[in-house]
């Protein structure tokens, strides 16, 4: 192990059995040092303040769309997105060690998980779901309250975390429920290698001013492979556009790209160059 593995603490929201956690170990390997934040806010603080070296956050799911605060955390602190993550998402129901499905009448999890267990949770009409803090922090609450009654939707991870009992596992609405994770880091350079980009720009408020933007990728025959639209928290009824592209920042066609968007739009933040993650599979 060098030196700079010695140094590494990765950062991620949640608790311990967080699916977060799980992208962490994906990507770094199992056995690295994490830190838990109660909030997204709270890793990218802890990377600022050097109490972490990186941070994992999830940007996306396939089936929920994008975690909007961190786009927008990524677009207020200067940290640079070094690598990226692709996770299969396999959502248990996790009960007391005694219990049964026939127990349940309550279930906690944070509200992307139920919604991706809708399919499964419209079955039984009669449990009440109770938004909570996280995946793993609802087993937590359900281990501490110590009812047979209640139950949580959190990863095999979790249920082993907390000594819990997997009552039913693979419960989301699709079996190709991904989230895709940023891997962030206090530095000044981009990645010297990597075959994908993500940025953030603002257009001009004139007509065809997104058409305008976009043909600096398309002049220069650069592949768009995500644009989604996000408000302006600072100033109103404005909007900001994320995107990933194809290619590292220091390739002709994408630096060339780049630096005409430079001059199209108002505003151009690059996030990162990295390795495109592949899709796992089961």
């Amino acid at each position: 192990m060098n030196s700079k593995e010695l140094r590494r603490k990765v950062a991620f929201q949640g608790i311990r059995g967080a699916y977060s956690e799980d992208a962490v170990y994906k990507f770094f390997g199992e056995g690295t040092k994490t830190l838990p934040c109660p909030e997204f806010e709270d890793v990218f603080d802890a990377i600022n303040r050097g109490e972490a070296s990186h941070g994992v956050v999830p940007v996306e799911n396939s089936i929920e769309g994008s975690v909007t605060k961190v786009n927008d955390l990524l677009l207020e602190n200067d940290l640079t997105v070094v690598g990226e993550i692709i996770l299969l998402i396999r959502h248990c129901l996790i009960g007391h060690p005694d219990a049964e499905i026939e127990d349940v009448r309550r279930v906690y999890s944070h509200p992307q998980a139920l919604g991706q267990c809708r399919s499964f949770l419209s079955r039984y009409p009669h449990w009440e779901k109770i938004p909570a803090y996280d995946t793993a922090g609802s087993v937590e609450l359900i281990k501490k309250r110590g009812m047979k009654e209640e139950a949580a939707i959190a990863s095999a991870r979790a249920a082993k975390e907390y000594d819990m009992k997997i009552l039913k596992e693979g419960i989301q609405n699709s079996h190709n429920n991904y989230t895709r994770f940023f891997v962030i880091e206090k530095t000044a350079m981009l990645n010297p290698s990597g075959d994908k980009t993500s940025l953030v720009f603002a257009t001009k408020n004139v007509p065809g001013a997104l058409h305008y933007c976009l043909g600096a990728f398309a002049d220069r025959n650069v592949n768009m492979l995500k644009l989604e639209s996000r408000p302006r928290r600072d100033k109103p009824w404005e909007y900001v556009f994320y995107a990933d592209i194809e290619g590292h920042f220091d390739d002709p066609n994408v630096k060339s790209a780049l630096t005409e968007l430079m001059r199209r739009a108002s505003f151009l933040k690059v996030l990162g160059s990295y390795k495109r993650a592949e899709v796992p599979t089961e």
